[in-house]
Order: C-alpha cells, then sequence, then structure tokens
C-alpha cells in the first residue's frame, strides 16, 4: 500500500523490450536506502517488484497488461518517474490509500497558471471517471491529489508548488498521458451494492417446461 506522497524523482536508467514485457532500471539514492529483493516500488503510480539492485539502481520486471494500461511504455532512456516506497507501518498517512494498481490513462488537456498554483485538466474514459468526486482523492502518476473540477468528460487539479517542484507533473505538457488511480472506496461501494442487488431479486421457480407443462 501507498499513499501518493513522492519520495524522489528518479531517472530510467536502462530499458530492456521484450515480445510485450520490459525490465526497467531505475537510477535512484532515496529509494535505495534499505532497499530489499521482492521490495514493492511504486513508479509513476504503478506498483512494481525490484527483482534485483546494486549501488545506485534497481531493476523491476514489467509485464504486457501493465505496459498496455499504464504509460511506461511511453518511457525511455533518460526519462524522469515518480517514486515511493511502500508504507512503512509506522509511517505518517499524508495522502490518502493508493494500491499502485492503474485504473486507466489519462490525457491533459489545458495547464493554467493560477497565481502561484497550476490548473491541470485531465480527460478520461467514463470508466474511469464515474469514480471520480469533486473534493475526491485521485492519484495521477502516482501522486495523490485533490480533485477541484469534474464534469462529464474530465477533472481539474490545482498543483501547489511543493508538488510541483518534487514530482514531475508540472514536466508535462497538453497531449501527454498520465496513470490515474482512483480512490479504492467508490469502487469497493459499487461492487457491494451489486451483490446486495442480486440478492435482492427474487428467485421464480417458474421454468419453460413448467408453463408448457401446464398448457402455456
Amino acid at each position: 500500500m501507498f499513499t501518493g506522497i513522492i519520495e524522489e524523482v528518479g531517472v530510467i536508467k536502462n530499458i530492456k523490450m521484450g515480445a510485450k514485457s520490459a525490465v526497467i532500471t531505475i537510477q535512484a539514492k532515496t529509494v535505495m536506502e534499505d532497499i530489499h529483493l521482492g521490495d514493492s516500488i511504486a513508479m509513476n503510480g504503478v506498483c512494481l517488484t525490484v527483482t534485483s539492485f546494486d549501488k545506485n539502481s534497481y531493476s523491476v520486471d514489467v509485464m504486457h497488461e501493465t505496459l498496455r494500461r499504464t504509460n511506461l511504455g511511453e518511457l525511455k532512456g533518460g526519462s524522469r518517474v515518480n517514486l515511493e516506497r511502500a508504507m512503512a507501518a509506522d509511517g505518517r498517512f499524508g495522502g490518502h490509500i493508493v494500491a499502485g494498481h492503474v485504473d486507466g490513462p489519462g490525457v491533459i488537456t489545458s495547464m493554467k497558471q493560477d497565481d502561484n498554483a497550476v490548473w491541470i485538466t485531465i480527460e478520461t474514459d467514463a470508466s474511469v471517471l464515474k469514480y471520480i468526486v469533486d473534493k475526491g482523492s485521485i492519484t495521477i502518476d502516482g501522486i495523490s491529489l485533490t480533485v477541484a473540477e469534474v464534469d462529464s468528460r474530465s477533472f481539474a487539479v490545482s498543483v501547489i508548488p511543493h508538488t510541483g517542484v518534487h514530482t514531475t507533473l508540472l514536466e508535462k505538457k497538453p497531449g501527454d498521458t498520465v496513470n490515474l488511480e482512483t480512490d479504492m472506496v467508490g469502487k469497493y461501494v459499487e461492487k457491494l451494492l451489486g451483490y446486495k442487488e442480486q440478492e435482492q431479486k427474487p428467485k421464480s421457480n417458474i421454468t419453460m417446461e413448467f408453463l408448457m407443462e401446464h398448457g402455456f
């Protein structure tokens, strides 16, 4: 589990592409502290497992499904990425509950300066947008942010200077793709309500054979 509070911006050192997968090596500093094989580190909001490491970098395997559903396939050597280690049990919960499982991509449509902040508007599919609510939480490329506006096609966030300096978000431009993970609470509620509706549907013992047998 993660919180969406980025620890550092790492740099892609190397990408080895397979037929439908990849091995990515990331140069970093902070997340290398006390690193172990099998650790979970979120990169641009995607939970990935450490498969090897040296003094200054670590590697992860990225499967086809992950490349298909995220913007990791767009990375190249030298790309800067947002990094966060899994939350420690004794850590502060500064953001919100983030699983590191991307729901889908979004596309930046505009970036507008507003005094010391920057408003970023992002379009996404209806299947993702239905879980995004005004003043709710959203994860963009691993960054925990508050939804400032939402309509039928897009949503907007306001990015403060601190977030801009310590993440890659303001390095983006209109047309760029970002990874989105919505607040998981809404997804659980929807699932549970679906089960409740199924349980409430009356079960009928009347079959086609029964109707034919009784002259219908």
